[in-house]
């Protein structure tokens, strides 16, 4: 492994069937005005809501509501929540529903105290706070994001037709605790179920797909993807199945909850290609990055052939005997993109609402980074997104 690193993540984790008796044990450690915020109501026709409310009035907490933040959460949404944030004297934040509202929430968390706007802080010169952070606790009802033990938050300015995720260095900013029932996930619609399995799994490509050394995260990685893919086949199968979906919701914890990512450089082009299509057409998120991925990274495997041939080897299992790194690596990819048809993932972006000629848009709107075995041009950044047409 090179450089140096540090390591810490205080997020407490209660995982299982029942996860939510857990809330009474933390409920105690903070004060008495509850912020809940949760999506379109789904919560409140599967019976989690009331479970929730039945728990904090029993430990005697003031609630004050945010309800319909939507899956790519808008910065009109996040000033609207602010203002009922500060009114309400907020002590703890209890976001219940998936990545969105977790992100959200984070959001709110860091800008309640904020005399800056926290587009022009957070988003655009991505600052830290200087501010107190109120603390945010989970209860998650979807797999995906990893925002139950991490620190982004993602935005949508759809004035500026941007999307923009901060992952705050501030490890105080992570959830305090979140709580993981498997068995929450089962009421999702099958495409948002397969959009959070592939959000999961480029989550992982994107720590994966960079350096050349020995290094322990790429096994962790491996192992991981692996995984899902066992799980997700059986998930889309039989959508009732607790073992895979419990491996589904552990697995997207790991994938972004910094840890595979130590000791490594990183690429997150996809996802920034992805949230600029987001920002475009506001499609779900996992879907976007499902759409471009294969293109980028077919643009960029002769750059980091070796890593991709490994891919083809220890992920999806493709014999290395008298082929060409070239040739493995190539295998891998269309082995991969047959995975993503055979659960029925979105593979272009023209199905999620795109166009041609929003690509030169889609192009300003995309953040080019480095980290990768690639870095891009915005012609070759343009390039990728009319292939992914």
């Amino acid at each position: 492994m090179l450089g140096n690193f540090s390591y810490c993540n205080p997020t407490k984790l209660y995982f299982g069937d029942n996860s939510l008796e857990y809330l009474n044990t933390e409920l105690p450690k903070y004060g008495e005005n509850v912020l809940l915020v949760y999506g379109g109501g789904s919560i409140k026709r599967n019976g989690i809501y009331d479970a929730v409310i039945d728990i904090l009035k029993k430990n005697n907490k003031n609630i004050a509501e945010i309800a319909g933040v939507m899956p790519n959460p808008t910065l009109q949404k996040l000033y609207e929540g602010l203002e009922i944030a500060r009114a309400h004297n907020t002590d703890l934040i209890l976001a219940v529903g998936g990545g969105s509202v977790c992100d959200y929430s984070k959001a709110v968390s860091v800008s309640i105290y904020c005399d800056e706007d926290p587009w022009e802080k957070y988003y655009l010169k991505f600052e830290e706070p200087t501010c107190k952070i109120v603390p945010v606790g989970c209860i998650l009802t979807m797999a995906g994001t990893g925002s139950e033990m991490n620190a982004g938050a993602v935005i949508t300015n759809h004035d500026a037709k941007l999307k923009i995720g901060h992952v705050f260095a501030d490890e105080s900013i992570m959830p305090r605790f979140s709580i993981l029932n498997p068995k929450y996930t089962m009421s999702l619609p099958e495409y948002q179920m397969i959009a959070g399995i592939y959000d999961i799994f480029n989550h992982i490509c994107e720590q994966y797909f960079s350096g050349d050394d020995d290094n322990t995260s790429d096994y962790i990685s491996e192992g991981l993807m692996k995984s899902l893919l066992v799980s997700s086949r059986k998930a889309v199968e039989d959508p009732n199945d607790y073992e895979a979906r419990s491996n589904i919701m552990w697995t997207a914890t790991w994938a972004l909850n910094t840890l595979v990512a130590k000791g490594k450089s990183t690429d997150w082009m996809v996802h920034m290609l992805g949230q600029a299509v987001g920002a475009y057409t506001d499609a779900t998120h996992g879907m976007t990055l499902a759409a471009v991925s294969l293109p980028y990274y077919r643009h960029i495997m002769p750059y980091g052939v070796k890593k991709f041939a490994r891919f083809a080897v220890n992920v999806w299992g493709i014999a290395p005997e008298g082929k060409t790194d070239e040739q493995l690596a190539a295998e891998g990819l269309d082995a991969m993109e047959m995975w993503m048809k055979e659960i029925g993932l979105v593979m272009n972006i023209t199905d999620l609402g795109a166009s041609e000629d929003m690509i030169d848009g889609i192009t300003g709107a995309t953040l080019i980074l480095g980290g990768g075995y690639k870095m891009l041009s915005k012609d070759e950044v343009a390039d990728i997104l009319k292939r992914s047409l």
